[in-house]
């Protein structure tokens, strides 16, 4: 039985109910792009865990990459997240919001009038992306951004982490990996301008850094958190020569920021290249502060890494998404609920907040 990760800790200033994280998971239900009662309850079903990091969740129009996907820049939008995050620290778990900036990962049928696909260069990603109004399409050649696009870009980063402080959470998370906008800049196939955000990683890293510094000087550091996913390939991401020099300098500078996590996601369990256990290490031995390790986890080997020190928490994705009570479950050694891919990005409930408890399956096993 796993002690370490049902046991309580702190993450900075908060003291956590667990060492179990709920990784951010798409899941396409905010209508309009605003957060509603539906989206209130499947977050409350799964906060029994330590510290929930929500679905990206875009700090612009331009942001909005795919179908349903919430925003954190309106009024409305804040209103709803700050019903969600009421219903969760009712719970007892924490919750940081994750800002998801999509870039160049967009398509304009899912995206409102006036906002534009924006990259740092204006190369089109392979793939697709589908929408409601004509399904799959491919993904447009976005607009390079220019320095006004970028000043602008960071100051919408920094107004949605102080709307995320309105709406009640405890921090904000930066989406800078699976090949959205920040890692687009960090990776040298996306990004090959000539000024001073391309060719070298100092460079490419300006970006990611100078949104980390901004959002830092309006919440805090303490509030501040990111996710990283070198060896990722998703969204048209190839690995490249320098990959593990390039996210040694990243971890390096983060720490010299000192904001309060960094989430390393390794996609193998999906198909992905590994993370190489060595650049796991480069990230523990460079970031002083909290490293969260995620993909493709169960107890018994998240228990291992804690043990080990590898980590500090650990992330679950699908096994949350389809078991509520996940740590009930394993505390009991019962069955596990299986995910139904077929619903995970499909607007309703099925699929989202219907996956039943143990006890409500004890009930209906009784009363059947």
């Amino acid at each position: 039985m796993p002690s370490l990760l049902f046991s309580g800790t702190v993450l900075g200033p908060l003291k956590l109910q667990n060492r179990l994280v709920m990784s951010p998971l798409t899941r396409s239900r905010a209508i309009n792009n605003i957060p509603n009662a539906l989206m209130t309850q499947y977050y409350a079903q799964r906060a029994s865990v330590g510290l929930i990091i929500t679905e990206g969740t875009s700090p612009s129009p331009n942001g909005l990459g795919y179908p349903r996907i919430p925003g954190i820049f309106s009024a409305a939008q804040v209103a709803g997240w700050k019903s969600i995050t009421d219903a969760v620290h009712a719970k007892g778990a924490k919750m940081f919001m994750q800002l998801m900036h999509c870039g160049r990962i967009v398509h304009p049928l899912n995206m409102p009038a006036g906002a534009r696909a924006l990259a740092p260069s204006a190369i089109a990603a392979a793939g697709e992306m589908y929408t409601d109004a004509e399904g799959p399409k491919p993904h447009p050649v976005p607009q390079a951004m220019s320095d006004a696009d970028i000043k602008n870009t960071i100051n919408e980063f920094v107004e949605a982490a102080q709307n995320a402080m309105k709406a009640g959470f405890d921090g904000i998370e930066l989406h800078g990996a699976n090949g959205y906008l920040l890692e687009q800049f960090i990776r040298p196939t996306s990004n090959q301008r000539t000024d001073a955000y391309g060719g070298s990683i100092a460079n490419r890293a300006r970006f990611v850094l100078a949104v980390t510094e901004a959002v830092i000087a309006a919440i805090g550091k303490d509030k501040v958190g990111i996710r990283l996913s070198p060896f990722g390939v998703f969204n048209d991401m190839p690995l490249y020569d320098t990959m593990e020099a390039d996210y040694r300098y990243l971890a390096q500078q983060l720490n010299a920021r000192e904001l309060l996590y960094i989430h390393l996601v390794d996609h193998s369990s999906m198909g992905a290249p590994p993370v190489p256990d060595a650049m796991k290490a480069t990230f523990r031995q460079e970031f002083k502060r909290a490293l969260i390790l995620s993909g493709g986890y169960e107890a018994e080997r998240a228990e291992r890494d804690l043990a080990a020190g590898k980590c500090d928490l650990v992330a679950f994705g699908r096994p949350i998404l389809a078991n509520p009570d996940l740590i009930t479950r394993w505390k009991t050694d019962a069955a596990l609920n299986v995910p139904d891919m077929t619903t995970f990005y499909t607007p309703g409930p099925k699929g989202y907040t219907d996956y039943p408890s143990l006890a409500e399956e004890n009930r209906w096993w009784r009363t059947g």
